[in-house]
């Protein structure tokens, strides 16, 4: 019997993208939850796998020729999931570039800008010396984000999936598609990326990943309030070198 991997995650879009994976190809795991909003991404045993201090990370105890492996970097742990199970990957080198090029588009554009809006939008204080410059930051990545979702609309157009057949690329892309509202995005605008996420939602494994994350939501002890909640602040942003 196959042994779990171990994932290190947190109820966040990148986490989701490898409990979706794990959930479609049937491979066992076991979560270790990473709470960053409590700097658990600091702490050594982490970083002896994660040395970007970020989740997800995986261990593998059934990794090449047997050994144990860790991977960390959303994207990498996807690729490293499609070859070892063969799924959801393509089946020729066309079909695997195709993956590969809407994989890179998620994580160079569509992740980092939907997370910068959702800063500037939601967490960026409300009281800054220069009002303009945190009007602008907002602005800019709102309107990065509507023309990312421009992209896909138009790629979705008569396919099932953004590279054609359902695939890793939208399995790393679905779960960043759910922050349009917070993005103050209209979804009647992309119809094409409506449906498509709508579609997805529906798998069995897409459910029983967010119902993975539900469940580490509902953990004890994890609603922040008043000072903790300044102090998670702390932690999530403006970190430097350490």
């Amino acid at each position: 019997m196959p042994q779990p991997i171990e994932l290190h995650y947190w109820p966040t879009p990148n986490g989701h993208k490898v409990t979706i994976a794990l959930e479609e190809m049937g491979l066992p795991y076991e979560i270790k939850p990473v709470n960053i909003g409590r700097g658990d991404q600091f702490k050594p045993e982490f970083l002896a796998i994660s040395p970007n201090n970020r989740m997800p990370a995986i261990v593998d105890p059934e990794g090449p020729d047997g050994q144990p492996i860790s991977v960390f970097e959303s994207g990498a742990i996807l690729q490293y999931l499609g070859r070892k199970t063969g799924q959801f990957y393509g089946t020729d080198e066309r079909s695997r570039v195709a993956v590969e090029e809407w994989m890179y588009w998620q994580m160079a554009n569509l992740g980092p800008v939907s997370g910068h809006g959702n800063h500037f939008r939601n967490y960026a204080p409300s009281m800054t010396s220069d009002q303009r410059h945190l009007a602008y930051g907002a602005i800019r990545f709102t309107n990065e984000a509507h023309r990312l979702y421009g992209v896909m609309n138009k790629q979705l157009e008569g396919r099932e999936g953004l590279a054609g057949d359902y695939s890793l690329a939208d399995m790393i892309t679905w779960p960043w598609v759910g922050a349009w509202k917070i993005l103050g995005i209209h979804m009647d605008e992309f119809p094409n990326v409506k449906a498509w996420h709508a579609r997805i939602g529906e798998r069995e494994a897409v459910k029983r990943a967010m119902a993975k994350a539900e469940e580490i939501r509902r953990g004890p002890g994890l609603a922040a309030s008043g000072k903790e909640a300044e102090e998670a602040r702390k932690i999530l942003f403006g970190q430097r070198a350490r």
